[in-house]
Protein backbone atom coordinates (compact mmCIF):
# COMPACT_ATOMS: atom_id res chain seq x y z
CA UNK A 1 0.00 0.00 0.00
CA UNK A 2 0.83 3.20 -0.81
CA UNK A 3 1.05 5.89 2.35
CA UNK A 4 1.47 9.53 1.05
CA UNK A 5 1.45 11.74 -2.14
CA UNK A 6 4.17 12.03 -4.43
CA UNK A 7 5.16 15.46 -2.90
CA UNK A 8 3.58 17.68 -5.88
CA UNK A 9 1.48 20.75 -4.55
CA UNK A 10 -1.79 20.61 -5.34
CA UNK A 11 -2.95 23.83 -4.39
CA UNK A 12 -4.97 25.82 -6.44
CA UNK A 13 -3.39 29.49 -8.00
CA UNK A 14 -6.86 31.03 -6.52
CA UNK A 15 -6.65 29.53 -2.18
CA UNK A 16 -8.22 27.36 -0.64
CA UNK A 17 -9.67 24.12 -2.15
CA UNK A 18 -13.61 23.60 -2.81
CA UNK A 19 -14.72 20.27 -1.44
CA UNK A 20 -17.88 18.51 -2.75
CA UNK A 21 -19.59 15.24 -1.13
CA UNK A 22 -21.31 12.85 -3.91
CA UNK A 23 -23.93 10.41 -1.82
CA UNK A 24 -25.38 8.19 -4.13
CA UNK A 25 -28.59 6.06 -2.78
CA UNK A 26 -31.57 4.20 -3.45
CA UNK A 27 -34.77 3.95 -1.08
CA UNK A 28 -32.99 4.83 1.77
CA UNK A 29 -34.35 8.18 3.21
CA UNK A 30 -34.02 6.70 7.41
CA UNK A 31 -29.83 6.23 6.61
CA UNK A 32 -29.95 9.40 4.26
CA UNK A 33 -30.84 11.50 6.95
CA UNK A 34 -28.51 10.39 9.51
CA UNK A 35 -26.01 10.78 7.27
CA UNK A 36 -26.77 14.28 6.13
CA UNK A 37 -27.23 15.31 9.83
CA UNK A 38 -23.95 14.28 10.43
CA UNK A 39 -22.86 16.23 7.73
CA UNK A 40 -24.18 19.31 8.96
CA UNK A 41 -21.54 19.44 11.88
CA UNK A 42 -18.39 18.90 10.18
CA UNK A 43 -15.94 20.90 11.56
CA UNK A 44 -15.20 22.09 7.10
CA UNK A 45 -18.42 22.32 5.98
CA UNK A 46 -18.52 20.93 2.70
CA UNK A 47 -19.03 23.40 -0.68
CA UNK A 48 -21.99 21.48 -1.80
CA UNK A 49 -23.84 18.23 -1.15
CA UNK A 50 -24.96 16.37 -4.15
CA UNK A 51 -27.48 13.53 -3.63
CA UNK A 52 -27.84 11.30 -6.34
CA UNK A 53 -31.25 9.56 -6.37
CA UNK A 54 -31.42 6.25 -8.25
CA UNK A 55 -35.29 6.02 -8.86
CA UNK A 56 -36.41 6.24 -4.36
CA UNK A 57 -39.81 5.63 -4.32
CA UNK A 58 -39.31 6.86 -0.33
CA UNK A 59 -39.27 10.04 0.94
CA UNK A 60 -35.75 10.93 -0.25
CA UNK A 61 -36.77 14.24 -2.08
CA UNK A 62 -38.27 15.36 1.22
CA UNK A 63 -34.92 14.61 3.27
CA UNK A 64 -32.78 16.38 0.37
CA UNK A 65 -35.06 19.38 0.14
CA UNK A 66 -35.39 19.44 4.49
CA UNK A 67 -31.62 19.69 4.56
CA UNK A 68 -30.94 21.94 1.61
CA UNK A 69 -28.69 20.05 -0.34
CA UNK A 70 -29.11 19.37 -4.25
CA UNK A 71 -30.75 16.08 -5.67
CA UNK A 72 -29.85 14.82 -8.46
CA UNK A 73 -31.99 11.87 -9.93
CA UNK A 74 -30.99 8.89 -12.09
CA UNK A 75 -32.90 6.47 -13.80
CA UNK A 76 -30.18 4.27 -15.14
CA UNK A 77 -30.22 1.47 -12.33
CA UNK A 78 -27.13 0.48 -10.45
CA UNK A 79 -24.23 2.55 -8.47
CA UNK A 80 -21.68 2.83 -11.01
CA UNK A 81 -24.38 5.01 -13.32
CA UNK A 82 -25.20 6.72 -10.14
CA UNK A 83 -21.79 7.68 -8.69
CA UNK A 84 -20.66 8.83 -12.06
CA UNK A 85 -23.33 11.01 -12.42
CA UNK A 86 -22.78 13.16 -9.05
CA UNK A 87 -19.37 13.05 -9.83
CA UNK A 88 -19.83 14.35 -13.22
CA UNK A 89 -22.37 17.01 -11.40
CA UNK A 90 -19.38 18.14 -8.97
CA UNK A 91 -17.69 21.33 -8.83
CA UNK A 92 -15.54 21.08 -6.36
CA UNK A 93 -11.62 20.66 -6.28
CA UNK A 94 -12.21 17.61 -4.17
CA UNK A 95 -14.71 15.55 -4.36
CA UNK A 96 -15.71 13.17 -1.69
CA UNK A 97 -17.88 9.76 -1.74
CA UNK A 98 -19.83 8.14 0.95
CA UNK A 99 -22.61 5.85 0.86
CA UNK A 100 -26.04 6.34 2.30
CA UNK A 101 -25.06 4.44 5.24
CA UNK A 102 -21.91 6.32 5.92
CA UNK A 103 -21.51 8.21 9.31
CA UNK A 104 -18.82 10.71 8.76
CA UNK A 105 -17.20 11.49 12.42
CA UNK A 106 -17.15 15.78 12.75
CA UNK A 107 -13.26 15.99 11.16
CA UNK A 108 -13.71 13.81 8.49
CA UNK A 109 -13.92 16.25 5.48
CA UNK A 110 -11.32 18.65 7.39
CA UNK A 111 -8.96 16.12 7.30
CA UNK A 112 -9.82 14.74 3.41
CA UNK A 113 -8.82 18.16 2.51
CA UNK A 114 -5.95 18.15 4.45
CA UNK A 115 -4.40 15.13 3.27
CA UNK A 116 -5.29 15.90 -0.46
CA UNK A 117 -4.17 19.80 -0.35
CA UNK A 118 -0.94 18.53 0.83
CA UNK A 119 -1.06 15.46 -2.06
CA UNK A 120 -0.23 16.12 -5.67
CA UNK A 121 -3.27 16.62 -8.02
CA UNK A 122 -3.57 12.95 -9.49
CA UNK A 123 -4.38 11.84 -5.88
CA UNK A 124 -6.68 9.92 -3.80
CA UNK A 125 -7.47 9.51 -0.27
CA UNK A 126 -9.13 6.46 1.52
CA UNK A 127 -9.28 4.67 4.85
CA UNK A 128 -10.92 1.65 6.55
CA UNK A 129 -14.83 1.06 8.12
CA UNK A 130 -15.91 1.05 11.71
CA UNK A 131 -18.94 -0.92 11.40
CA UNK A 132 -22.36 -0.66 13.59
CA UNK A 133 -25.08 -2.60 13.84
CA UNK A 134 -25.65 -6.47 14.24
CA UNK A 135 -23.77 -8.72 16.73
CA UNK A 136 -20.14 -8.28 18.13
CA UNK A 137 -18.81 -11.07 15.60
CA UNK A 138 -20.26 -9.79 12.66
CA UNK A 139 -18.70 -5.84 13.17
CA UNK A 140 -15.45 -7.58 13.93
CA UNK A 141 -15.50 -9.81 10.81
CA UNK A 142 -16.11 -6.74 8.98
CA UNK A 143 -13.51 -4.62 9.43
CA UNK A 144 -10.76 -7.50 10.06
CA UNK A 145 -11.88 -10.21 7.63
CA UNK A 146 -14.07 -7.99 4.60
CA UNK A 147 -12.01 -5.11 4.77
CA UNK A 148 -9.06 -6.14 6.08
CA UNK A 149 -9.20 -8.69 2.71
CA UNK A 150 -10.57 -6.07 0.64
CA UNK A 151 -7.45 -3.96 0.75
CA UNK A 152 -4.85 -6.93 0.49
CA UNK A 153 -5.86 -9.18 -1.78
CA UNK A 154 -7.26 -5.77 -4.21
CA UNK A 155 -3.82 -4.02 -3.42
CA UNK A 156 -1.90 -6.72 -4.45
CA UNK A 157 -3.91 -7.61 -7.57
CA UNK A 158 -4.05 -4.01 -8.44
CA UNK A 159 -0.33 -3.15 -7.12
CA UNK A 160 -1.78 -0.19 -5.30
CA UNK A 161 -4.34 0.66 -2.63
CA UNK A 162 -7.94 0.41 -3.71
CA UNK A 163 -10.52 2.85 -2.85
CA UNK A 164 -13.10 1.99 -0.64
CA UNK A 165 -16.56 3.25 -1.49
CA UNK A 166 -18.26 4.30 1.75
CA UNK A 167 -15.36 6.42 2.87
CA UNK A 168 -12.84 7.81 -0.04
CA UNK A 169 -12.44 11.24 -1.64
CA UNK A 170 -10.18 12.41 -4.95
CA UNK A 171 -9.06 15.30 -6.20
CA UNK A 172 -10.79 16.50 -9.56
CA UNK A 173 -8.55 16.10 -12.04
CA UNK A 174 -8.77 12.49 -11.19
CA UNK A 175 -12.15 12.13 -12.25
CA UNK A 176 -11.20 14.31 -15.26
CA UNK A 177 -8.94 11.76 -16.55
CA UNK A 178 -10.82 8.69 -15.79
CA UNK A 179 -14.56 9.54 -16.04
CA UNK A 180 -14.99 9.22 -19.65
CA UNK A 181 -13.77 5.15 -19.00
CA UNK A 182 -15.30 3.98 -16.08
CA UNK A 183 -18.84 1.62 -15.82
CA UNK A 184 -21.85 3.26 -16.44
CA UNK A 185 -24.02 0.47 -17.59
CA UNK A 186 -23.73 -2.41 -15.25
CA UNK A 187 -25.20 -2.54 -12.22
CA UNK A 188 -23.63 -5.57 -11.42
CA UNK A 189 -19.79 -3.87 -10.43
CA UNK A 190 -18.56 -2.72 -8.01
CA UNK A 191 -18.13 1.38 -8.31
CA UNK A 192 -15.58 1.78 -6.03
CA UNK A 193 -13.58 -1.18 -7.53
CA UNK A 194 -13.63 -0.26 -10.89
CA UNK A 195 -12.66 3.58 -10.07
CA UNK A 196 -9.92 2.05 -8.64
CA UNK A 197 -9.23 0.32 -11.40
CA UNK A 198 -9.32 2.40 -14.09
CA UNK A 199 -6.42 4.71 -11.74
CA UNK A 200 -3.97 4.99 -14.03
CA UNK A 201 0.35 4.84 -13.03
CA UNK A 202 0.83 8.23 -12.51
CA UNK A 203 -2.01 8.63 -9.87
CA UNK A 204 -1.63 7.85 -6.01
CA UNK A 205 -4.12 6.23 -3.63
CA UNK A 206 -3.11 7.25 -0.13
CA UNK A 207 -4.70 4.93 2.42
CA UNK A 208 -5.15 6.74 6.15
CA UNK A 209 -5.94 3.94 8.79
CA UNK A 210 -6.83 6.36 11.35
CA UNK A 211 -9.60 8.00 8.80
CA UNK A 212 -11.97 5.68 9.96
CA UNK A 213 -15.75 5.47 8.77
CA UNK A 214 -18.67 4.12 10.30
CA UNK A 215 -20.90 1.95 8.18
CA UNK A 216 -23.95 -0.51 8.80
CA UNK A 217 -22.74 -4.20 9.06
CA UNK A 218 -26.49 -5.06 7.20
CA UNK A 219 -24.57 -6.15 4.03
CA UNK A 220 -22.91 -8.84 6.26
CA UNK A 221 -26.46 -9.64 8.48
CA UNK A 222 -28.32 -11.50 5.89
CA UNK A 223 -27.42 -14.43 3.02
CA UNK A 224 -29.42 -12.50 0.38
CA UNK A 225 -27.61 -9.75 0.75
CA UNK A 226 -24.37 -10.83 1.31
CA UNK A 227 -24.80 -13.12 -2.07
CA UNK A 228 -25.38 -10.06 -4.05
CA UNK A 229 -22.32 -8.78 -2.71
CA UNK A 230 -20.19 -11.50 -3.51
CA UNK A 231 -22.03 -11.68 -7.08
CA UNK A 232 -21.50 -8.13 -7.83
CA UNK A 233 -17.35 -8.71 -6.89
CA UNK A 234 -17.06 -11.75 -9.16
CA UNK A 235 -18.83 -9.73 -12.10
CA UNK A 236 -16.59 -6.66 -11.65
CA UNK A 237 -13.78 -8.77 -11.50
CA UNK A 238 -14.31 -10.58 -14.95
CA UNK A 239 -14.78 -6.69 -16.45
CA UNK A 240 -12.29 -5.31 -15.10
CA UNK A 241 -10.05 -8.16 -15.87
CA UNK A 242 -11.13 -8.78 -19.20
CA UNK A 243 -9.79 -5.06 -19.88
CA UNK A 244 -6.57 -5.35 -18.15
CA UNK A 245 -4.84 -8.89 -16.64
CA UNK A 246 -4.26 -8.41 -13.40
CA UNK A 247 -1.05 -9.28 -12.69
CA UNK A 248 0.38 -7.36 -16.15
CA UNK A 249 -1.52 -3.91 -14.42
CA UNK A 250 0.26 -4.70 -10.86
CA UNK A 251 3.32 -5.08 -12.72
CA UNK A 252 3.07 -2.16 -14.88
CA UNK A 253 2.13 -0.07 -11.43
CA UNK A 254 5.11 -1.30 -9.44
CA UNK A 255 7.18 -0.30 -12.34
CA UNK A 256 5.85 3.20 -12.36
CA UNK A 257 6.10 3.61 -8.76
CA UNK A 258 9.55 2.59 -8.26
CA UNK A 259 10.05 5.03 -11.22
CA UNK A 260 8.69 7.86 -9.36
CA UNK A 261 10.88 6.62 -6.06
CA UNK A 262 13.94 7.14 -8.07
CA UNK A 263 13.00 10.41 -9.53
CA UNK A 264 12.47 11.99 -6.23
CA UNK A 265 15.65 10.36 -4.61
CA UNK A 266 17.54 12.16 -7.53
CA UNK A 267 16.00 15.30 -7.33
CA UNK A 268 17.20 14.95 -3.49
CA UNK A 269 20.92 14.54 -4.31
CA UNK A 270 20.79 17.26 -7.15
CA UNK A 271 21.54 14.77 -9.84
CA UNK A 272 20.06 15.88 -13.02
CA UNK A 273 17.22 13.02 -14.08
Amino acid sequence: MEHGGDGVSGEPAGGALTVSVVIPTRNDAAMLRVCLHLLSRQTRPADEIIVVDNASSDDTPAVCSAAGVRRIPVDVPGIPATTAAGFDAAAGDIIARLDTDSRPPADWLERVEAVLGAAGPLSLVTGPGEFYGGRRWVRWAGRHVFLGGYFRVLGFLLGHTPVYGSNFALRRAVWQEIGGSVVRNNADVHDDLDISYHLRPEMTVIYNPTLAMGVSSRPLTSWPSFRRHIRMSLTTFRVEFGEEPPLRRRRERIRARRGREAQRRRAGTGEGG
